[in-house]
């Protein structure tokens, strides 16, 4: 998983010595450009205004100190000021006319989401080749680590590994989902535990996994051996539902190799791994099937960390992809299924024309569509920034053929 490419070496002045330590280029943080060293007298406003300056924080005091200054810093960030009068224009906003605050609220929604990633990921901790800690009362998390980063490259110049300990934290929360695993109950479906890696996105949202499970099998899947394709398969939660359902056999695709191997052991936990094909490629494999499925990300956008990667699409760069090559890749009466929210079209990112434009500029019919209203809690919060678009929302199942 990792790769001496993926790594770049930070210096420091410390106790009048110049210090170095590596730094994880795919971080979902910018290698920072100024270090000052702190510890447990560090009181949390001067921690904040530092933090706001740009510069981060090298942490030497009590490891769980550093855990109550990091919930110090979100909580400072809470009542920053025009934090609280931000949340009430956006209610206004919604109020009286929730579709003209997108995408403009949107965007600042974003804003403010990196902002306070900035500022939460400047408190960083060292940790040696192995991800240990020699701070005072620090948790031993080598095994979360070595799982979401895995192995310390070898550098005659380091040692040691600088991270955010919010990232360590998010680790450390992968780990324990990944132990745990997501229990999920699809109807008309045994029980299923997906056990999500570090990077790959969790099915918590279990309403795109009940249309999947309710669509009705295009008629040239009932034969035997139809190829049936998963693209993007993630944690393979889709193949494992498709093949309950009776597909014999599927082959599943993603570009990303965290994704590959947690669909893997997902599948091996599942007691599926050898009914599913896993390939490396982007989009589609070889030839054609009588049912492709794809569920990619929902908003067009710029992803900012490996979770966002299943959020955001720039470009719209892989739905357009899959509706373009469809059907080139369907056999006779064959079918695509698209799963896809309707959010980008309540925060204005993108029309329901320009996706039925693409549709048909592909060569596809829309033989149905079946809905789906979301369960989530952000979807019942009103004081979420986005309240007026996701209360909207729909999350849908497009059966697409070739026209």
């Amino acid at each position: 998983m990792s790769s001496s490419r993926n790594w770049s070496l930070l210096q420091w002045q410390e106790q009048d010595a110049t210090h170095a330590a590596l730094w994880r280029m795919d971080s979902t943080m910018a290698a920072p450009r100024r270090i000052v060293i702190a510890d447990d007298s560090l009181p949390a406003d001067r921690a904040y205004r530092l933090a706001c300056e740009g510069q981060a924080m090298l942490w030497r005091g009590d490891f769980q100190n550093a855990r109550q200054l990091l919930q110090a810093l979100g909580r400072r960030l809470d009542k920053a000021p025009g934090a609280s009068s931000a949340k009430a224009r956006h209610r206004r906003a919604d109020a009286d006319d929730g579709k003209a605050a997108f995408p403009h609220a949107f965007h600042l929604h974003r804003q403010a989401q990196a902002q306070r990633a900035r500022i939460l990921s400047s408190l960083l901790i060292e940790l040696d080749a192995g991800w240990r800690c020699a701070l005072r009362r620090a948790p031993d998390w080598s095994l979360a680590c070595g799982e979401a980063w895995g192995d310390v490259p070898q550098d005659e110049a380091a040692a040691s590994v600088l991270v955010p300990l919010r990232e360590l934290l998010g680790a450390l929360g992968a780990h324990e989902w990944r132990k745990k695993g997501v229990a999920l109950a699809v109807p008309g479906l045994p029980p299923l535990s997906i056990h999500p890696h570090y990077g790959v996105f969790s099915p918590v949202r279990g309403e795109y996994l009940d249309l999947v499970a309710q669509a009705p099998l295009p008629a040239a899947v009932r034969q035997a051996q139809a190829p049936v394709w998963d693209i993007g398969v993630g944690t393979g939660v889709l193949s494992a539902i498709l093949l309950h359902r009776g597909v014999q056999q599927v082959v599943a695709t993603d570009l990303s190799d965290r994704a590959l191997a947690c669909a893997q052991d997902n599948l091996q936990r599942l007691g599926l791994a050898r009914r599913v094909d896993l390939r490396h490629a982007d989009l589609f494999p070889e030839g054609r099937a009588a049912l492709v499925v794809c569920n990619p990300p929902w908003l067009p956008g710029k992803a900012s960390s490996l979770l966002e990667q299943a959020v955001y699409d720039e470009g719209s760069r892989m739905l357009r992809g899959f509706v373009q090559g469809l059907a080139s890749h369907l056999q006779p009466e064959g079918e695509g299924w698209l799963i896809l929210s309707d959010l980008a079209e309540h925060l204005k990112l993108r029309s329901r024309d320009e996706l039925l434009g693409w549709i048909e500029a592909a060569g596809l019919k829309v033989l149905g569509r079946q809905d789906i209203r979301p369960r989530h809690g952000k979807a019942m919060d009103a004081a979420d920034p986005l309240h007026a678009a996701r209360a909207a929302e729909l999350t849908s199942l497009w059966r697409l053929a070739a026209a």
